[in-house]
């Protein structure tokens, strides 16, 4: 069993009687986590999946059918909870939960978990407001495989880098991470038949299922097409205009599928960031798998990872209310690039790049960090045995050091 930094957030008491929403891509693992909580405080059996029939005949019988279950638990600590995965699927969920939270959640704590369309859906009104948190559990990171405890960010970017320092080389989980992803089931079961076969599985199931039902999009096949031509164009600003010339589609047609690959959380988008930095042009955003598998190319791969475990950290510095995090990346006019540019309450606060392997850190790196107050940056090699302090505020570190 993996433990999952989102447990410690999710479940804290400082989020007093909120309701918890988990969402996440599709079999990155909330519903185990969901129960694993539950499971410690002795309350399993509150666990409800609208997906079943028996749940849903419950509910049309008596509305408020989990109060005959509430008194057969005695739960570890001071209260019940109870979680309703994929309750989004039903009619009317938003009234439901509604309901349930008015009138029970003073004793009570409901967790909510979905993928897509629950974090779609939520967004569309404001019936809940006020009643919900949300949390977002995505793939794996490698301090949760090797398992590291949670640790929370210093103020200044340069304690947080001076930290890593400090860490173990984790080579043998970076490279079952690198080959099957993070996703619970490929990553544990590290077979290389299992991993291909599940990976196909993945994106016929979401986009019969989920983006069917998301979407209004006739032709899903075209998504399919997508998915096959994004993988190299991922470590560059993505040209919507090239991809639609090379699917013989217009502008908007294909705006609207990286949407709706967006919104099925195969995919995710970091801005360019422009201010303060001279000479920056460009507006088209960097794509990127949450499983970086999809690229067979050693170099994007691994920025791919670099870029998932840089989000999920941001991610859950944010969920945990620790502050404002942000990722960008800057590209200037004459095409040199730094892949990631985090933002702490919307100030830049540290800069960093993936490389294969170990090499100078190029000079527009320091001009960028520079301009934008002498932030501390990084250079991430996939390269094993790299923990160096460069002049000033600059280092290189492995990967399996730093993550």
């Amino acid at each position: 069993m993996i433990n999952r930094y989102l447990s410690h957030i999710a479940f804290s008491k400082e989020f007093g009687r909120q309701m918890r929403f988990i969402t996440g891509p599709r079999q990155a693992g909330k519903t185990t986590e969901a129960k694993e909580f539950l499971k410690k405080q002795n309350c399993l059996d509150l666990y409800y999946n609208w997906d079943q029939k028996k749940v849903k005949d419950r509910y049309r019988q008596d509305s408020h059918f989990f109060v005959q279950d509430l008194f057969k638990i005695t739960p570890f600590d001071e209260k019940r909870w109870l979680c309703l995965d994929e309750i989004h699927k039903y009619p009317k969920w938003k009234n439901i939960l509604k309901d349930f939270f008015d009138s029970y959640g003073e004793e009570n704590g409901f967790i909510v978990t979905g993928s897509a369309r629950l974090d779609m859906l939520r967004k569309s009104g404001d019936s809940l407001a006020g009643r919900y948190f949300t949390f977002r559990l995505n793939p794996v990171t490698l301090s949760e495989l090797s398992g590291q405890d949670w640790q929370e960010p210093p103020p200044e970017a340069l304690n947080w880098i001076e930290e890593r320092l400090n860490h173990q080389y984790k080579e043998e989980a970076l490279a079952q991470l690198l080959a099957f992803s993070g996703f619970p089931e490929p990553l544990l079961a590290a077979s290389s038949r299992f991993h291909r076969k599940w990976q196909d599985d993945y994106v016929e199931r979401l986009v019969q299922e989920d983006l069917r039902d998301l979407t209004r999009i006739q032709e899903l096949g075209n998504i399919v097409t997508l998915m096959q031509l994004l993988p190299s164009k991922v470590s560059a600003p993505l040209s919507v205009n090239s991809l639609a010339e090379d699917m013989h589609l217009s502008f908007s047609t294909v705006a609207t599928y990286l949407k709706t690959l967006e919104l099925g959380l195969l995919i995710f988008r970091i801005p360019p960031y422009s201010k303060k930095i001279s000479r920056s042009i460009t507006k088209e955003q960097k794509a990127y798998f949450f499983d970086w598998t999809r690229l067979a190319d050693p170099s994007a791969r691994f920025e791919n990872y670099a870029a998932v475990e840089i989000k999920i950290l941001t991610e859950l510095w944010t969920d945990a209310g620790l502050g404002r995090f942000a990722v960008h990346f800057i590209r200037d006019r004459d095409g040199k690039e730094t892949d990631f540019l985090i933002l702490r309450e919307n100030k830049p606060w540290l800069l960093a790049e993936a490389k294969l392997s170990r090499t100078a850190i190029d000079y527009h790196h320091k001009k960028n960090s520079r301009i934008l107050g002498d932030i501390p940056f990084v250079q991430i090699v996939k390269e094993e045995g790299v923990a160096e302090k460069r002049e000033g505020h600059f280092y290189q570190i492995s990967a399996s050091r730093f993550f």
